[in-house]
């Protein structure tokens, strides 16, 4: 605690408006003070402003940008089974009712707030600097501009242009480094470059920062178990969850949820271009939200049991079949309804391959019709239109007849190939991959390393949301607005 800086923070906030949420408040929204409350219905969902921190939650009122403000149930999508081919049951966590459209921006609180509150950042001399494949540094600079911090959004060139174009409009310094989705070493080493070149900087990396899984274990979790009891019957068993490693935030939802259900499993899903836990591969993949070719610090392996990869051209086939209007045709001759119909664009270009990799899971463990498999529609098709119109360039008009094939066979035709069981030793030899990104290149040690081998580490970490919240709690009470 740097109580100097603290204090400081804090004067900054009561003139800015700014009250911080608790991790209960955002898995419990329930909780959030009326005065809280009155401000949100008058506030839309993406507005930049303070009180849009008490948004940071699954279960934002669907309507956006009209403030009408509250809270519901958590936004969730069932996938029917003449889409998904499976008699297990697929249900996926909907990120697009976040502020900025996405989940990330959970995680991006996660990172920035333990150290707001503890003192640890200073808003009016630090920049934040958010290095990321997309919507990490747009979550980032989302919660900056609220806090009144400075931000610095580090992505890749190649990314869509969607994600330039809004990082601007929140006033975000923007470092486009070279490549693409799977180009994170990149990233990595810009953050070197400024922390030799910018003494104001203080780097938020997602990748090691604990504050990511953190929340996503407090919070996501939670909200896939709700979603569990509410939709369950007498015999249906929580299955497996299923998300991109990406930077092993999401995946900590499965830790949460695999002390509630021990029999579940946990899938890791990555692109079959670039298959860093399945084959230690390398490469470039078109699957947006899931920068790989290297094993995150903040990813508990030994709780992974299966992984999957995805063909990156089967998840540009099937947003092409999902959002496209001779797609919708074709489906809707398949018997599927047309509220389901309307609803498919809520799945971005990552959640097609989580909604892949979920089928995948069902058809392994050969799952029946008691069984639910969860995953995380992390983003929707809000931010890659551009991508569909790059697609109709390069491709063609989409027909009947391309929708048919893509239904067929990337879809109904989906196999277990590319798919792995991971045994324990497996498992120690995907850890031990860390080694040579965060102890060779990034200034971590092997003692380190060891220790995040041991369930106990993760526990601890997992259970310090408590501590962070009373932490907030005493941090608001110095702001003295609540």
């Amino acid at each position: 605690m740097n109580e100097k800086v603290m204090k400081k923070t804090a004067r900054i906030c009561r003139e800015r408006n700014i009250v911080i949420p608790t991790f209960k408040q955002m898995r419990e929204p329930q909780n959030v003070p009326a005065k809280i409350k009155s401000k949100l219905k008058k506030t839309g969902l993406w507005d930049v402003e303070p009180v849009n921190l008490f948004r940071i939650t699954w279960k934002n009122n669907p309507v956006e940008n009209k403030g009408d403000g509250l809270y519901g149930e958590v936004n969730f999508l069932e996938i029917p089974r003449e889409i998904t081919g499976v008699k297990a049951r697929i249900v996926g966590l909907v990120g697009k009712f976040f502020p900025t459209g996405a989940h990330k921006v959970g995680a991006a609180f996660g990172c920035l707030a333990p150290r707001l509150v503890t003192g640890e950042f200073d808003p009016e001399t630090q920049k934040a600097v958010w290095p990321s494949t997309g919507n990490y540094c747009r979550g980032g600079a989302f919660d900056s501009a609220l806090l009144g911090c400075h931000s610095i959004a580090i992505l890749p060139e190649g990314m869509s242009r969607e994600r330039f174009e809004w990082l601007k409009t929140v006033g975000s310094e923007i470092i486009a480094t070279p490549g693409t989705e799977s180009n994170v070493k990149e990233i990595y080493d810009k953050c070197w470059e400024l922390r030799k070149t910018r003494k104001d900087v203080v780097i938020f990396n997602q990748f090691e920062e604990f504050g990511n899984p953190m929340w996503h274990y407090n919070v996501t979790g939670p909200a896939a178990e709700e979603v569990f009891n509410k939709i369950k019957n007498k015999k249906s068993r929580l299955a497996a969850f299923v998300s991109a490693t990406g930077s092993a935030g999401t995946i900590a939802a499965g830790d949460y949820l695999k002390k509630k259900f021990p029999q579940m499993k946990i899938t890791a899903s990555e692109a079959l271009q670039c298959p860093t836990i399945l084959l230690n591969g390398f490469g470039e993949h078109r699957i947006e939200g899931i920068g790989d070719k290297h094993i995150p610090w903040v990813h508990n392996v030994r709780n992974t049991d299966l992984v999957t990869a995805i063909d990156d051209e089967n998840c540009m086939r099937i947003i092409r079949l999902f959002n496209e209007k001779e797609g919708h045709k074709v489906l809707a001759e398949y018997g599927i309804k047309k509220e389901v119909i309307e609803k498919l664009n809520l799945l971005g270009i990552s959640g097609v391959s989580n909604m892949l990799s979920a089928i995948k899971t069902a058809r392994f463990y050969e799952l029946n019709e008691n069984d639910i498999v969860f995953t995380v529609f992390t983003d929707s098709m809000e931010l890659y239109g551009s991508r569909l119109k790059e697609l109709d360039e390069q491709l063609g008009r989409y027909s009947r007849e391309k929708a048919l094939v893509d239904f067929e066979r990337y879809l109904l035709g989906l196999k277990t190939d590319y798919t792995k069981e991971l045994g324990y030793y497996d498992r120690k030899a995907v850890h031990n991959l860390k080694y040579f990104t965060w102890i060779e290149q990034q200034g971590r040690n092997s003692d380190e390393l060891r220790k995040l081998w041991e369930p106990e580490f993760w526990d601890e970490m997992f259970s310090q949301a408590d501590k962070l919240d009373k932490d907030i709690e005493a941090f608001n009470r110095e702001v003295g607005l609540i």
